[in-house]
């Protein structure tokens, strides 16, 4: 079976518009995936597979009880992004970046959104993301969001929308780097011949980002990863990102407070750390803040970094922002803050909380994909349309139980994009995390993570559930 073969079906397909009939921005890539042997392909994906796994491209799944490390499956079929719509996307992920920023900072100050009953208080102090020791900080620059990875996705009518948000310590972008450089090595004429945005930078980007936190007469400033350690799920992805930006890979063990300052321990002595890009959850980071029995985070590093002493990305108490229910509530975040309307929409959601829409969503289970408030990963989900009788009893119990803890949104048409899967061209379901940074100014990294859905049929991309990925090409026509 040829690529020219491949029939989209009545979903929104990413390259093709009928059979045969590639998008504009695809049309090269269609010409040469039609010229190449499909056994070729599949030897190049073999390739492609192999040289991320001699790269170390692993994560952990503990769902299995085992904390299995699995390779992230990649399908050498690329995404492909016309530059234009990409230009309104980037538009409409700085939009909500800004908005999403003030609102950290006003909640955790003057809580202005709140007293205008924009936002009921109860959505936020009851969202388990929300950190009271973190009332009245102010994070150098203003900035509290500086790394952010949201989630996209597209409908049937090829209209996209933002799926979720992701504050506290998103992960995946080394797969954005690292698929890029298998793909180049797989594709080189494509490369040569196309106009493919570059997403090399990233790693200079993020470095210039945190070394802005750093005080102004730092001479030198020091950032450094905290990592929860090598059996944590994301771990190639910590120590990747250290060494690409030359910065050092610490655990909370590697760290002291000592005379008021954040130290790190060396062969040569205690030296001063002056920016944490960390990858611990808030919980976890000081014991003597946060949760008493952690081992991971270092003891008095809020003191420290509620004095101004040392700049930690994300900053700490961002997770409120990734509550599904908070969720809700940004495009009244946009308006307020911004005067402006959304311009990448929600998924519309039913808040479980609420009465009646509670009673819609019962009644309505069947249709509905259902969300945990505070999970993720794929986990604490229902997708009706592919549920039993028992898992919808189960769910609705959930939810009477605990109405705060759920909400509920249509189940959409998600797009597909071919995806090589044996000797054939199937349709798989389709998301786009992109990377956002925060520094002096808002920065999209080009393409992002496409993450695909590799069972038959599935609607949930995640890896942890079985998803792999793809290269994501923003492509100048």
């Amino acid at each position: 079976m040829q690529i020219d073969q491949y029939d989209p079906g009545e979903f929104y397909d990413e390259l093709f518009t009928a059979p045969g009939q590639p998008r504009p921005a695809a049309e090269l890539l269609f010409e040469r995936l039609n010229s190449i042997p499909v056994s070729d392909l599949i030897q190049r994906q073999q390739l492609a597979q192999n040289a991320l796994f001699k790269l170390g491209v692993t994560f952990n799944v503990y769902s299995d009880n085992q904390g299995t490390e699995r390779i992230f499956p990649f399908d050498v079929i690329p995404r492909v992004v016309d530059s234009s719509e990409w230009t309104k996307l980037s538009a409409g992920l700085k939009q909500r970046i800004a908005a999403l920023n003030l609102f950290l900072d006003d909640i955790y100050n003057d809580q202005k959104i709140i007293k205008d009953k924009v936002i009921p208080e109860s959505v936020i102090l009851s969202a388990s993301g929300f950190l009271k020791p973190c009332l009245g900080l102010k994070p150098p620059q203003g900035i509290w969001c500086h790394i952010t990875g949201t989630d996209l996705v597209r409908d049937k009518d090829g209209q996209w929308y933002v799926l979720e948000d992701n504050l506290r310590c998103p992960s995946g972008v080394s797969y954005v780097l690292e698929n890029r450089r298998v793909m180049k090595s797989t594709f080189p004429h494509l490369f040569r011949a196309l106009d493919i945005a570059p997403v090399d930078d990233y790693a200079s980007q993020l470095l210039e980002a945190l070394l802005n936190l750093a005080p102004p007469s730092t001479v030198e400033p020091r950032v450094v990863v905290l990592t929860p350690g090598m059996y944590n799920s994301a771990y190639f992805e910590h120590s990747f990102l250290a060494q690409q930006m030359g910065a050092e890979l610490v655990e909370g063990r590697d760290l002291v407070v000592s005379d008021g300052y954040l130290q790190m321990l060396t062969t040569k002595g205690l030296q001063r750390v002056d920016v944490i890009y960390r990858r611990i959850d808030d919980d976890f980071i000081d014991p003597q803040a946060f949760r008493k029995d952690s081992l991971l985070g270092v003891p008095g590093l809020m003191e420290v970094y509620r004095e101004g002493r040392v700049a930690i990305a994300n900053a700490l108490g961002t997770g409120v922002a990734d509550d599904k229910m908070v969720y809700a509530y940004v495009p009244d975040m946009i308006r307020y803050y911004l005067g402006e309307e959304q311009l990448l929409p929600n998924v519309p959601t039913y808040l479980c909380e609420d009465p009646q829409q509670r009673q819609h969503v019962l009644a309505n289970l069947d249709s509905l994909v259902v969300k945990a408030t505070d999970a993720s990963g794929g986990y604490g989900m229902l997708v009706g349309t592919q549920s039993t009788a028992a898992e919808r009893e189960d769910f609705a119990g959930r939810i009477q139980a605990n109405p705060r803890g759920y909400i509920a949104q249509p189940t959409l048409c998600l797009s597909r994009a071919p995806t090589l899967i044996g000797d054939q061209f199937e349709g798989c379901h389709v998301d786009l995390r992109p990377y956002i940074l925060y520094g002096q100014d808002i920065y999209v990294n080009p393409g992002g993570l496409t993450r695909v859905a590799l069972k038959k049929g599935s609607l949930v991309v995640n890896s942890s559930q079985g998803g792999g990925s793809k290269d994501t090409w923003v492509v100048r026509v």
